[in-house]
């Protein structure tokens, strides 16, 4: 037994090591280390290592705006970047001749080019990357005549990597967004195997909740990163080649997909009394966690750019489970009609696996979906009037802007106070990444550094201790420098633990006494990260629990736009398909959003924690509530449409009228335009057999919504 969970978790490791070699990450980090190491290398070759030097530090500055999205995004940041880092380069050259000056440099770079926070994740990295260019450039000596020149170099590194990376993708036009669908769909994997552990009665209900909340939010942002580089890139968006069709095809059935997977809802406590003791919820498990793991498989295929042929027969993966059911509980029985439901739930799971088992038949061919997919996208504008408006203590970017502008002030003063060591522009490094616009993040991020320079530089003085040899030095500095820039955007903890030894290795080349620095970095580390931690804790801190009303209308706003759709079905009315997924897509993120905010809130300080139990229980009870009406509507766009019981309808707009009034707690007037909110016409009397089951569903639905409703007032006191 001991033998079989080791070789099982060996397979597990060695498919994340090969699923990491082919990730968009492990690219990323090898491009960026080959455009850094290219120019130094040459330079030295040709005795000319500071110029090559200096062509890399454009490169790496550039780098920071190239994550993976759009390619018109991705090339109007890089230029953009490419221009301000040589314009910061020779300002900062010219002010650091003047401590002053320079001090005043530090206050205003750092304040302008945060505010680009209001202008989403790829501004705020265009900013961070000017940041970066203008710390590292305030400790160079550069005489006065050579301020352009050294600029120019640094113009130069930014257009070299601009210019690689671009090339990069003509060659492979479709390969960012194949990786970002992969990703998408091990994270459903993932969050269908949370999913199948409600069935194993060795699983704690409540903690297994927490797990599902905070894996949605991983499964939300892939699928945001997925839809913004299928939908926003003109080349897929417009289905003209079998490629971008395939794409396309196939992301919609991954959100297909994730909704028949949400829409399993159950009283898993109940199921467990009922159901344990007869072996059904170990068959069920077992076949869950089996579809999960093939899902996993095909996710992996994508990423490896490779063939993939079913591990086991779909079909008769539902007839044996319907087999073992029928044996388990005999048909007839009330009680066992749930299990049927998991069944039906679970042939459909099947059905949209087949239809993504498509991706890999080259020879179907697939017609242009025709859809407007600008609505399934956010737009960004870039309005000056927005920066304007966002001068205020109100904006919580404003606050973060002041925060790293004074706290990057007061360590420019404490390390000139302290004149000590060759490298203080650590400091303030540390200071401007450290600081993030939430307390929370800002408390994480500063642990991570603290924890990822000790250990790294423990690894560090390690290889240069022990391991003599240059070649072998340079050979894992390259290494590492991969690792680096490979885990920069998906593990910091990682990024810093590799960083650290890159960066000693580094200076020893360069001839420093590696243990001084050693010692200089971990120094500048602490002091950084106490600059940094005590300025998001007492400069217009940030508190999730004072952001969470907005989070809480957010979700209760969408859950009744969802639940409007069934109403409109259940009158009789025809159900846009486009309006459905749009209500559906409002849900997904508004979750996301709340459950995102309530983790970071658990990290806080205790005391700023408001109420975090009735706030967990708001969160489970909403994606109960969304999971049910997900339900609901999978059964009824699977129905033909005809016009129901008047009942039903009047249970459905109960609910919402439930969720308007939990709304109008948190100060919410107009919840949902509802214009069609008449009495159908020619509403059917009588209920038959499945309108008894659907009777049932909003029964629930409406108790959902009435407990929301009370906790949402415990909430509001």
């Amino acid at each position: 037994m001991i033998k079989k969970l080791s070789d099982g978790s060996m397979k597990t490791q060695a498919r994340e090591i090969r699923y990491f070699f082919y990730s968009q990450a492990f690219a990323d980090g090898f491009r960026t280390s080959f455009a850094i190491l290219l120019p130094a290398l040459l330079g030295n070759y040709l005795g000319y290592f500071e110029i090559g030097l200096t062509i890399s530090l454009g490169a790496v500055c550039t780098n920071l705006v190239d994550s993976p999205g759009p390619i018109i995004h991705r090339k109007n940041a890089l230029f953009i970047t490419t221009v301000l880092v040589f314009c910061v380069a020779g300002l900062t050259s010219l002010a650091r001749l003047n401590i002053y000056t320079m001090g005043l440099e530090i206050v205003l770079v750092t304040f302008f080019f945060s505010m680009f926070n209001v202008y989403g994740n790829r501004a705020s990295s265009v900013g961070n990357a000017v940041i970066l260019v203008m710390i590292l450039t305030m400790d160079t000596p550069t005489e006065s005549d050579e301020i352009l020149p050294h600029a120019l170099l640094v113009f130069a590194g930014g257009l070299f990597y601009t210019i690689l990376s671009l090339l990069l993708h003509t060659i492979r036009p479709y390969r960012i967004a194949q990786r970002a669908l992969a990703d998408c769909v091990r994270e459903i994997s993932t969050y269908l195997s949370i999913k199948a552990d409600f069935y194993n009665s060795a699983t704690s209900i409540e903690e297994n909740y927490r797990k599902l909340v905070a894996q949605q939010i991983v499964v939300n942002e892939k699928q945001d990163a997925a839809r913004e580089l299928l939908f926003k890139t003109r080349q897929i968006v417009r289905e003209s080649t079998k490629d971008g069709r395939r794409l396309v095809f196939t992301f919609v059935e991954t959100v297909d997909l994730f909704e028949h997977i949400t829409a399993a809802y159950y009283d898993y406590a109940l199921l467990r009394k009922q159901f344990a003791p007869t072996g059904a919820l170990e068959v069920i498990h077992h076949s869950l966690k089996k579809i999960a793991a093939e899902l996993d498989s095909i996710g992996l295929a994508m990423q490896a750019n490779i063939s993939f042929n079913r591990t086991f027969d779909y079909d008769e993966e539902v007839r044996q489970l319907k087999s073992e059911i029928d044996r388990i509980a005999p048909k007839g029985e009330a009680q066992t009609l749930v299990l049927r439901k998991i069944l039906v739930n679970i042939r459909r799971i099947l059905a949209e696996l087949n239809n993504i088992n498509q991706y890999f038949e080259p020879d179907i061919e697939r017609k242009s979906s025709r859809v407007d997919h600008t609505h399934f996208v956010s737009h960004q504008p870039l309005d000056p009037k927005i920066f304007w408006d966002n001068l205020s203590l109100k904006s919580s970017t404003f606050r973060h802007s002041l925060r790293v502008s004074i706290a990057c002030l007061a360590g420019f003063i404490i390390v000139n106070l302290l004149s000590y060591g060759h490298h203080s522009y650590w400091v303030l490094m540390t200071i401007a990444f450290m600081l993030k616009p939430a307390f929370s993040l800002t408390k994480q991020r500063n642990i991570e550094r603290i924890v990822g320079t000790f250990a790294g530089g423990i690894v560090g003085i390690l290889i240069l201790v022990f391991i003599p040899d240059r070649t072998v030095h340079f050979v894992l500095m390259v290494l590492l420098m991969i690792g680096t820039y490979s885990f920069m955007r998906i593990q910091y903890l990682v990024m810093v633990i590799c960083m650290t030894p890159y960066i000693l290795i580094l200076f020893s080349f360069l001839g420093s006494n590696f243990k001084l620095v050693a010692e200089e970095r971990i120094l500048d580390t602490l002091l950084g990260c106490t600059i940094a931690f005590a300025a998001g804790y007492f400069l217009f801190p940030h508190w999730e629990s004072d952001q969470l009303k907005q989070h809480m209308q957010g979700i209760l706003k969408a859950n009744a736009a969802y639940l409007q759709k069934i109403i409109d079905a259940l009158a009789g009315r025809k159900l846009s398909m486009l309006e459905y997924k749009l209500a559906r897509k409002d849900v997904y993120l508004n979750t996301a959003n709340l459950s995102a905010a309530f983790q970071r809130m658990l990290s806080e300080p205790k005391s700023k924690q408001k109420k975090e139990k009735d706030v967990h229980q708001f969160v489970v009870l909403n994606h109960i509530l969304f999971s049910n009406i997900a339900t609901l509507a999978t059964t009824l766009l699977s129905k033909d449409e005809r016009v129901y019981p008047s009942e039903l309808i009047q249970i459905a707009k109960k609910a919402r009228s439930s969720l308007f009034e939990s709304s109008k707690r948190f100060g919410e007037d107009d919840i949902l335009n509802t214009p069609h909110d008449g009495q159908p016409m020619h509403a059917e009397a009588i209920l038959n057999s499945d309108d008894e089951l659907m009777r049932e569903q909003l029964n629930f639905i409406n108790k959902l919504s009435a407990d929301i409703d009370k906790t949402t007032k415990k909430l509001s006191d």
